[in-house]
């Protein structure tokens, strides 16, 4: 089996978007449509047995949202897809970016109704600094929404980079009769849920086609002045700007009547870039290197409660994996057996036996696999951009049963390593402190601690409002600051020393008076890569 080939095979992708834009259902109709499973669960159908599939963790079924990204795979047209499915919510928007540093390419899904939103943009900036392509896909047509004209103006202009229209719509809400297929000069026509696997759809070749008027009238008249319009108005379509991260082709449809996802597949295998090199500290990693390389850019516990596992989620960057064979964690200088690698459909999984570039393998792992920790087979190497940001919120957390104070402790540990929520110890003891971006978070580890380790969390609130990482070229000098401001400084989950500050104008004076002691606003992986830059 030539490693090339396989290379050559994986598309591996993330989906993001704004909260309720239909990302999770449109995650479930991919899989549906390759065939990865027979029922595409609802997000909607709260009370039924079924929920989505990319949906495992109890927290996401009650209430319907994703709060941590899951994983599958599947095979399409002979590709390999990797598909990574993202919290859509701006409180987990870290586990997002970690999760855009393993992926070539992103499908950004967008409410047609709502246009681009606040966490969107969030996300595209993240895409554009790391020029990830990008295909968007305009959700929800089958009910009233904005034309489609201003959807074009607003995406243009809120990714700052031109956009093709692949697919044009014909009407919307219930005057929606399908889309216009642009590149073939042909109409899909649309019958709610009818695009089934393995259905032929209705389609009517041609733009002048008089069957189109007969039969849609005034909307496929102005759809077909749209499309003049744009044609006219839109530069052609080039594969080398949309892998730059600097043109994006745009498809409409409805997830959740199936309508729309097949040509979505189809532009993910034909477009979206295979795996390509990766930048370590050392050098440039090629993915057809025969040696094995991956970095670990997600930790997620209790993926199966009943064994209070944890999972740590690798993206192949070279080489080829094998089943049992043995692997160096690169930090540690540890090594690490892969007789349990296992590939996944969310929380479905399997033993893995072979894997190539681009593919997600999961390892069980007991404490030695960290987030941003790189594997090989021998080689020093540290892949970089995997961030964890200085958080904005702040509580301190007690148990109320002090007999299951260890518990809290295991719980809070293995919550901190997969990045759920940040986890500082103070210095001069006393309660443990939580970090957060957003208040879901901390709702989403109480519910955690409640549920999967037996615990009963009090939440407390903090003066905290700050927190810096921080380093200094004199090891001396930074004992000397550390002691001094041992009741503002904390240790996170690699150890690494964090001043806490109830307001900016105290890291302003900390600043003055310790010149040589540098403040972070990021930390990137375990190997304490920082990024300066406080007082914004």
């Amino acid at each position: 089996m030539s490693s090339n080939r396989e290379v050559a095979r994986r598309r591996t992708f993330a989906i993001i978007s704004h909260p309720d834009a239909g990302k999770t259902t449109l995650t479930e109709k991919l899989l549906l449509f390759a065939g990865a499973i027979h029922i595409a669960g609802s997000v909607k159908a709260r009370k039924a047995s079924r929920h989505a599939t990319s949906d495992w963790m109890e927290i996401e079924k009650q209430r319907g949202i994703s709060v941590a990204s899951s994983v599958m795979q599947m095979e399409y047209r002979d590709c390999v897809i990797n598909l990574l499915d993202t919290p859509g919510h701006q409180d987990f928007s870290e586990d997002t970016y970690r999760v855009l540093t393993a992926v070539d390419a992103a499908l950004m899904v967008i409410d047609a109704g709502n246009g681009v939103e606040a966490q969107t943009l969030r996300l595209l900036e993240v895409c554009r600094a790391r020029n990830t392509p990008i295909v968007t896909f305009v959700n929800k047509m089958d009910r009233e929404v904005k034309a489609p004209l201003d959807l074009i103006d607003e995406i243009e202009r809120s990714l700052g980079i031109p956009v093709v229209p692949f697919t044009w719509p014909v009407g919307m809400g219930k005057g929606f009769g399908g889309v216009f297929d642009i590149r073939s000069d042909s109409m899909r026509v649309f019958r709610a849920g009818d695009d089934r696997l393995g259905a032929e759809p209705e389609v009517i070749e041609g733009i002048d086609n008089p069957q189109c008027v007969e039969r849609f009238g005034a909307a496929f008249e102005q759809a077909r002045a749209e499309i003049e319009l744009i044609q006219g108005a839109v530069p052609p379509f080039e594969p080398a700007a949309f892998l730059a991260g600097s043109q994006t082709p745009v498809l409409f449809g409805s997830a959740i009547n199936n309508f729309g996802v097949r040509e979505v597949l189809d532009a993910l295998v034909d477009l979206a870039p295979p795996p390509g090199p990766r930048v370590a500290i050392q050098r440039t990693v090629d993915p057809g290197e025969p040696a094995f390389s991956g970095v670990v850019f997600k930790v997620q516990a209790n993926m199966d409660p009943a064994y209070r596992d944890r999972i740590a989620f690798i993206r192949i960057c070279s080489g080829r994996f094998e089943r049992g064979m043995k692997l160096r964690i690169c930090r540690s200088g540890k090594e690490i057996r892969t007789s349990n690698a296992m590939s996944f459909l969310s929380q479905r999984r399997e033993l893995l036996e072979l894997a190539f570039p681009g593919d997600i393998i999961g390892l069980p792992n007991h404490g030695l696999l960290q987030l941003g920790d790189t594997l090989t087979e021998g080689e020093e190497l540290q892949f970089t951009g995997l961030p964890f940001f200085a958080p904005e919120m702040f509580q301190a957390v007690e148990v109320a049963d002090p007999i299951r104070s260890k518990a809290l402790r295991k719980g809070l540990l293995q919550l901190g390593e997969e990045g759920a929520i940040q986890v500082f110890r103070p210095d001069t003891g006393g309660p443990l402190l939580l970090g957060a971006v957003g208040q879901l978070q901390f709702e989403v580890v109480a519910h955690r601690l409640a549920h999967e380790y037996s615990v009963q969390p009090r939440m407390l609130p903090s003066k905290y409002r700050l927190a810096r990482w921080v380093t200094c070229e004199n090891e001396d000098e930074l004992k000397r600051f550390l002691k001094t401001n041992a009741h503002r400084v904390a240790l996170d989950v690699v150890e690494a020393p964090v001043f806490l500050a109830t307001h900016a104008s105290e890291l302003r004076v900390a600043n003055e008076q310790w010149k040589n002691i540098r403040f972070h606003t990021m930390r990137e992986h375990a190997g304490l890569v920082f990024q300066s830059g406080m007082f914004d």
